[in-house]
């Protein structure tokens, strides 16, 4: 009799665990595509793309073309939160993997200005265009998948495998980067060693299909499609808006301060520490920092999701906006004295910790604010709308300031006010890791209007 039963008995715990290793490697992947783009825009892009240009215009329209795909964001949210509402979470993020893939791919083959002249800049465009489709419907996917995958009282640590594919991605990419400098000449790398890193997107996202092709459609989404009325497959979307829009909106802003803090550790602090003009630090000390705080990142992002399946993720989003915005003031000051010690101390605390503490529970947070057949919907749009008013313009905004007071205290001053908005928000949102996320929806949606948490 035992024999017979260990199968079953362990067949839950053996779904959970591909569960796990599908969000972690699929947010993973998204990531690391979207962010090598970043990464090739400052080393490469100006002189292939732009070489027309002054060295300062090159630059600004390389970055340029990296917000593109920030802007094209909510686009992504919007087509995949109705794929993912609609028709399944699996499809959904199936494509939003393989859009990311093929977007990755062409930009690793696709000819330079010195080929097909003025056509390469806006096939460039049009392929990051592509990828921010792709990414903004990402999130969605793979929180979901984890989320409603896991044990009511698990929502937080499996929910963090797809957090985790944040700094996951960024080490991959930096790797990839490194690797290619490493192993190439300046003349080859320039040829053709930066296409490596796109090219080799074609394989990671090939895994990452091919492992969820191997897993089921979430519970709550099959237990939906059970219940849903014939004209619940109108417009997810739009009835997002109706029904969730305050959720929508709280969670845009409570998602502000979380990406532009992100975007300023990520990219800012690297240009401000390492620009002759300002600290003039090398490279290498900056970028040995942001690895390191990215590598405590991804090993504590699941203790960050477990503790909030204990005490809450609300209490975690305060604590952790609350303490991010008070360290913004010893933030830079740690960077301004170019000890690399105090350095490394400064990221690992702010990025490793703070930010930590509530990026892991931010994916289970959002996505519980939603009822079910909107939830993939909700929690794109709301995460991507604030992605495009945060992180899109958190380095120009700083570059600004900095450019206009000469003095890095504006750049702290920023960081807390985006830390304040996300704290505020949070106040006004209920707390979730207790809610049952499998009622019966679209029975429920239609009186959703009332409910105390609208």
């Amino acid at each position: 009799m035992a024999p017979a039963q260990e199968p079953t008995q362990a067949r839950p715990e053996t779904r959970l665990a591909k569960v796990a290793v599908t969000a972690l490697s699929a947010s993973s992947i998204e990531n690391y595509d979207f962010f090598i783009y970043g990464t090739a825009a400052a080393l490469v892009f100006p002189q292939l793309f732009f070489p027309e240009q002054t060295a300062l215009t090159s630059a600004l329209l390389s970055f340029a073309t990296f917000a593109v795909g920030f802007i094209a964001r909510p686009l992504g949210g919007v087509l995949f939160g109705h794929i993912g509402d609609v028709h399944g979470r699996k499809k959904a993020l199936i494509g939003a993997l393989a859009g990311m893939g093929l977007a990755s791919t062409l930009i690793g083959l696709m000819p330079t200005h010195s080929v097909i002249g003025v056509a390469a800049p806006i096939l460039l465009v049009l392929l990051r265009f592509l990828q921010g489709i792709a990414v903004g419907g990402q999130l969605g996917g793979v929180v979901l998948l984890a989320m409603e995958s896991a044990p009511p009282r698990k929502r937080g640590f499996f929910s963090s495998f797809a957090q985790a594919g944040g700094p996951g991605g960024i080490i991959l990419g930096n790797l990839a980067f490194i690797a290619a400098i490493r192993f190439t000449s300046p003349a080859a790398f320039e040829a053709w060693g930066w296409r490596v890193p796109f090219l080799a997107s074609a394989v990671l996202v090939w895994l990452a299909i091919h492992l969820q092709l191997r897993l089921e459609d979430t519970d709550a989404f099959r237990r939906l499609k059970q219940v849903k009325k014939p004209d619940a497959e109108r417009s997810p979307v739009l009835r997002a808006f109706r029904v969730h829009y305050k959720q929508i909106a709280l969670v845009a802003a409570a998602y502000i301060g979380i990406n532009v803090t992100y975007y300023l550790f990520m990219t800012f602090a690297v240009s401000y520490s390492t620009n002759s003009a300002i600290l003039g630090l090398s490279k290498d000390t900056v970028l040995l920092a942001v690895l390191v705080a990215a590598g405590v990142q991804l090993v504590l992002l699941p203790v960050s999701g477990a503790i909030s399946d204990r005490i809450g993720r609300r209490a975690m989003l305060l604590a952790g906006s609350g303490m991010l915005c008070a360290f913004s003031f010893a933030f830079w000051p740690l960077l301004n004295t170019k000890s690399t010690f105090l350095i490394l101390v400064a990221f690992i605390v702010g990025l490793g910790l703070m930010h930590t503490t509530m990026y892991g529970p931010q994916g289970a947070f959002f996505a519980e604010a939603f009822s079910t057949g909107l939830r993939y919907s909700g929690v794109s749009l709301g995460v991507q709308i604030g992605a495009v008013v945060g992180g899109a313009f958190a380095p120009l905004i700083a570059t600004s300031l900095y450019a206009a007071t000469g003095s890095s205290m504006s750049v702290a001053i920023y960081m807390a006010v985006v830390c304040a908005i996300t704290f505020g928000a949070v106040l006004l949102m209920p707390e979730t890791h207790l809610k049952d996320i499998n009622e019966p929806v679209a029975a429920a949606e239609p009186a959703a209007a009332n409910d105390p948490a609208v």
